[in-house]
C-alpha cells in the first residue's frame, strides 16, 4: 500500500481528516514505519508550537500593528457619537416640524424646494470653478498622451522597425481616445455668449454664471451655470445643469434638464427629461414629442404633441394641449376649461379632492383616478420578507469574509475601534473617491479604471455595515475566544442591532450614515497598512 502524503498526515495530526480515512490512516500507521515517524515528528512540532505560542506576551497576541482596543476609551466615544446623532435627529425633527411661509420654504434644507435649491447651488459653484478644471486636465492630458503616442511612432520608423498589426491597430485605438479632448468647443466665463451673427459648428460646452445662445449651434449644447438662456437655435439636444434654464428659441433635438427651474417659451423638436423644482411649458411654447419629468410644480399651458407622464412633489396644473395620455402622480391636479387630452387620464393623488377638472375640460380617453393611501412598510409582509434577505445576505458575506480573508476581515473589524480616526477617513473616501472617478472618467483612457473603483466603492460601501456590525458585537458579548463562531455570532448581534436601530426616524439615517463612513475608513486604512512592504530583521 502506498504511504500517506505530508498534507494528509498533517490533517490528521489537526483533527481535520475526514473519519473514515482517519481510520485507514491508523490502520496504514500499524505497519509503515515511515508514516508513523512522519506523524510522530508532526505530533512534536504541534507540540513546541502550542508552547511557544503559550509563552509569547499578552500584547502579541494582537495582529501586528493592532493593539487591543480600550474598552473604555471605545464607550466613550460610542457615547458621544450617540449625543451627536441624537442631538441631530432633534434638530432635524425641529426643522421638519417648523411653519414656515411659503416664500421662504426654499430657506428650509429639509423641504423638497430647500433642498432643490440648496443642490442646484453647489451643481452652479462645481460648475462655475470645477468644471474648467476638469476640463484643462482632460485636454492636457490628451495632449500629453497625443504627443505620446506620435513621439512612438516617430521612434519605431527611426529604428526602421515594422509596427505588427495588432500594434497598429492598438495605436489607432489609444489615437481615438485621445483626439476627443479636442473634439467640442469649450467657451468658460462669468457671461458666456453666442451671438446672433454666430455659428458654431460643433457641440459646445458652456461654463459660467450665465450662459446665453442667440445664434446657432449645429451640435448639442452641454451648458453648465447659473442661468441659462437659449434664444436662437440649438440643432442638436440641449443638456442643461442651472438654476434656471429658459429656452424661448428652438431646440431641435431633446431637453436633458436638470434645472431648479425649466420655462419653454419656444419650439422644441422632441421630448423634455429630467428633474426640477419648477417645470413650464408656457402659452407659447411647443413640444413635438412628449415629457417624463419629476419636478415639484408643472404647469403645461402650450402644446404637447404626445404624452406627458410627470412625477411631482406638489400641483399639476393643464391649461394646453397634450396630444396622446397624461399619466401624473403627486398632491393634486387641476385641468382648466381650455385643457385638452387627446388620450387617457391617469392621476395618483392622496386625496380625490385634490383632482379639479373644469367642466369645459376635454378628455377624449378613460378618466383614471387613484387615491393612493399612504400605509406604514411595517404593516406590509414583503418589508419583512426584504429586511430577511438582506439580513442573511450580510450574514453570508461576513462568514465567507471570514473564512476566505479571516486575516484581513478581523483586521478591518478591529480598526473600526479607532473611533474618530476611521469616521474621519471614511467621510473623506466617501467624497473623495466620486471626485477621483470623475477625474479618471473625463480622460477616457482612465475609464477602465474609474469602472472598476467605482466597483470597489459600492462593494466598500456594503461591506461596511458588515464589519461595523461585526465590531460592535464583539464589544458587547466580549468574547473569551477568537473562534469563527465567536466571530459569527458577534456579527449576528451587531447586524441585529444596526438593522433595528435603522428603522428609528431621523436617527436611523444618522446612525446609516455613521455606519458607512466608519466602515469605510476602517477599509481605506487597513488597506493602505496591508500595502505597506512588512520590515524584516
Amino acid at each position: 500500500m502506498e504511504c500517506y502524503s505530508e498534507q494528509t498526515c498533517a490533517l490528521a495530526v489537526d483533527g481535520e481528516l475526514a473519519v473514515d480515512e482517519a481510520l485507514r490512516l491508523r490502520d496504514h500507521l500499524t505497519t509503515c514505519r515511515r508514516c508513523r515517524e512522519l506523524v510522530d515528528a508532526l505530533r512534536a512540532e504541534n507540540r513546541v508550537l502550542s508552547e511557544s505560542l503559550q509563552e509569547l506576551p499578552e500584547e502579541a497576541a494582537c495582529p501586528a500593528g493592532f493593539s487591543p482596543p480600550g474598552w473604555s476609551w471605545v464607550w466613550r466615544d460610542l457615547a458621544l457619537m450617540a449625543a451627536v446623532l441624537a442631538l441631530g435627529s432633534i434638530i432635524s425633527v425641529w426643522f421638519d416640524e417648523l411653519s414656515i411661509p411659503a416664500a421662504l420654504e426654499w430657506f428650509n434644507p429639509f423641504s423638497p424646494s430647500g433642498f432643490t435649491n440648496l443642490m442646484f447651488n453647489l451643481s452652479y459653484y462645481f460648475a462655475h470653478g470645477g468644471t474648467a478644471m476638469l476640463t484643462e486636465y482632460a485636454g492636457v492630458v490628451g495632449g500629453l498622451f497625443l504627443l505620446s503616442l506620435l513621439g512612438g511612432s516617430a521612434l519605431l520608423l527611426a529604428r526602421r522597425r515594422r509596427l505588427p498589426k495588432p500594434g497598429l491597430r492598438l495605436l489607432m485605438v489609444l489615437l481615438m481616445l485621445a483626439l476627443p479632448s479636442f473634439a467640442l468647443e469649450r467657451r468658460h466665463g462669468e457671461f458666456v455668449t453666442v451671438s446672433a451673427s454666430e455659428t458654431v459648428d460643433d457641440t459646445l460646452l458652456a461654463t459660467g454664471n450665465t450662459v446665453r445662445v442667440e445664434g446657432v449651434v449645429n451640435g448639442d449644447l452641454l451648458a453648465f451655470g447659473r442661468i441659462v438662456e437659449v434664444r436662437g437655435t440649438v440643432k442638436g439636444d440641449l443638456v442643461t445643469f442651472a438654476k434656471r434654464t429658459v429656452v424661448s428659441g428652438t431646440v431641435e433635438g431633446r431637453i436633458y434638464n436638470f434645472s431648479q427651474s425649466l420655462d419653454l417659451d419656444g419650439q422644441l423638436g422632441h421630448s423634455i427629461y429630467g428633474f426640477a423644482q419648477s417645470l413650464r411649458v408656457n402659452d407659447g411654447g411647443h413640444v413635438g414629442d412628449g415629457i417624463v419629468v419629476a419636478a415639484g410644480e408643472v404647469s403645461l399651458e402650450g402644446e404637447v404633441k404626445r404624452s406627458v407622464d410627470i412625477l411631482t412633489s406638489g400641483n399639476a396644473d393643464v391649461s394646453g394641449s397634450i396630444g396622446r395620455d397624461l399619466t401624473m402622480a403627486g398632491v393634486s391636479l387641476t385641468l382648466t376649461n381650455t385643457a385638452r387630452v387627446g388620450g387617457n387620464l391617469s392621476a395618483r393623488v392622496h386625496q380625490a379632492k385634490e383632482v379639479h377638472i373644469a367642466d369645459g375640460a376635454t378628455i377624449a380617453g378613460k378618466r383614471d383616478i387613484q387615491v393612493q393611501v399612504r400605509k406604514s412598510r411595517f404593516t406590509r409582509p414583503r418589508f419583512y420578507f426584504h429586511q430577511a434577505v438582506w439580513f442573511a445576505a450580510a450574514m453570508l458575506v461576513g462568514w465567507l469574509g471570514l473564512v476566505l480573508f479571516p486575516g484581513f476581515f478581523r483586521a478591518t473589524t478591529q480598526a473600526v475601534g479607532s473611533g474618530w480616526l476611521s469616521l474621519g477617513l471614511g467621510v473623506g473616501v466617501l467624497a473623495g473617491v466620486p471626485v477621483a472617478m470623475v477625474v479618471a472618467a473625463i480622460t477616457l483612457i482612465g475609464i477602465p479604471i474609474s469602472l472598476m473603483l467605482f466597483a470597489v466603492y459600492l462593494a466598500a460601501i456594503y461591506l461596511a455595515k458588515v464589519w461595523v456590525g461585526a465590531f460592535l458585537g464583539r464589544i458587547l458579548l466580549k468574547p473569551s475566544r477568537a473562534t469563527k463562531g465567536d466571530w459569527v455570532l458577534g456579527l449576528l448581534v451587531g447586524l441585529l442591532i444596526l438593522t433595528i436601530v435603522g428603522f428609528i426616524p431621523y436617527l436611523g439615517g444618522l446612525v446609516r450614515l455613521g455606519v458607512v463612513c466608519l466602515g469605510l475608513g476602517a477599509f481605506a486604512g487597513q488597506l493602505y497598512r496591508a500595502s505597506r512592504p512588512v520590515m524584516t530583521a
